[in-house]
């Protein structure tokens, strides 16, 4: 089968035309659809994850299996014997085996599923235009339900700071003004996506030169050492920020560090019950579908290359089977 390959670490993707045909033993096999591009991709290649080589990038996979009809996958496949695959939390399991990070992912014409239990029928979903749900989207979701309980405490209005406005945090806004009635307002020091967070229903958007108010909690999606320093400034006390990013900040933290009784937490991915939550969501409000372009699978070097300039809008998706996306 035709698939596009990572070989060697901080290397140029490479299409190979007779790439072996997935085994799934005991598993499942579909056809892939579309596959979204995701930073997680691009870590894979600059070697920051310890994936083994060669590997099939791709973890936003959308595919046509021959009895579920067209499918999403949950791409963090647990190990099924600790703890945290008992309480359903799959994706922080220390022995996961990621599809795109671990074991070949969807940048292919084929991909091997460890069990049907990973796949969810999209029904009348585009499977092109829904395939980044199935990790940018569940990761904002998770981040945003992990908030929900905050914003929703009686007595007055909430606020809420999310802080990276790109393809994450478009998700999580969407989300935000669907499932609470508080104030959102996104940091961002690009003047383009904080034009694009007011256009999409944020209450403010802000940059480095502006002064935070006090929030009840703050979601950041970059992670780096300025940003979790943003965060915790503009955390009230008992308030809450969640920390997605992947850029490896630190923050000090103790009594004294941080505002009285304030929580710091992670968000990391999604559970199974929550992508199916999210699909819910996308079939009663399309609007929290993001903007996609596809770009043809063999052209994936070159979505890398735009992932990585920033030279995107929306979301980008690889289409691999034009005859089941329709």
């Amino acid at each position: 089968m035709r698939a596009v390959v990572l070989e060697a670490r901080k290397s140029p993707l490479v299409v190979v035309d007779d790439y072996p045909e997935p085994g799934a033993t005991g598993g499942e096999t579909i056809e892939v659809i579309a596959c979204g591009l995701c930073h997680s991709d691009l870590h894979v290649v600059d070697g920051e994850f310890p994936s083994p080589l060669p590997i099939v990038l791709g973890h936003e996979v959308t595919g046509f299996h021959s009895e579920l009809g067209p499918v999403m996958v949950y791409a963090p496949w647990g190990c099924g014997q600790c703890r945290e695959c008992a309480d359903g939390n799959e994706m922080i399991c220390a022995d996961a085996t990621e599809a795109g990070l671990v074991v070949d992912g969807g940048y292919a014409e084929r991909m091997a599923i460890a069990d049907r239990a990973y796949l969810y029928p999209l029904g009348d979903l585009d499977p092109v235009a829904s395939a980044p749900l199935a990790c940018g989207g569940l990761t904002g979701y998770r981040a945003v339900q992990q908030t929900l309980e905050t914003l929703r405490r009686p007595g007055r209005k909430r606020r809420v700071l999310v802080i990276g406005a790109g393809g994450i945090g478009q998700f999580a806004l969407r989300y935000l003004k669907l499932l609470s009635d508080a104030e959102v307002l996104v940091f961002d020091r690009a003047a383009d996506k904080r034009a694009t967070a007011l256009a999409m229903g944020a209450d403010g958007a802000l940059d480095a030169d502006d002064e935070l108010p006090l929030c009840d909690a703050v979601i950041d999606f970059v992670g780096s050492d300025t940003t979790l320093a943003t965060a915790a400034g503009a955390v009230a006390r008992q308030g809450l920020v969640v920390a997605v990013g992947l850029y490896g900040g630190r923050v000090p933290f103790g009594v004294g560090a941080v505002p009285h009784e304030a929580h710091f937490m992670s968000s990391i991915w999604g559970t199974r019950p929550q992508l199916g939550e999210l699909l819910d969501l996308a079939r009663r409000e399309p609007s929290i579908i993001a903007p996609v372009e596809t770009m043809a699978f063999t052209d994936a070097q070159l979505a890398h290359d735009r992932l990585r300039t920033g030279d995107v809008e929306g979301r980008l998706v690889l289409l691999i089977n034009q005859a089941h996306a329709n």
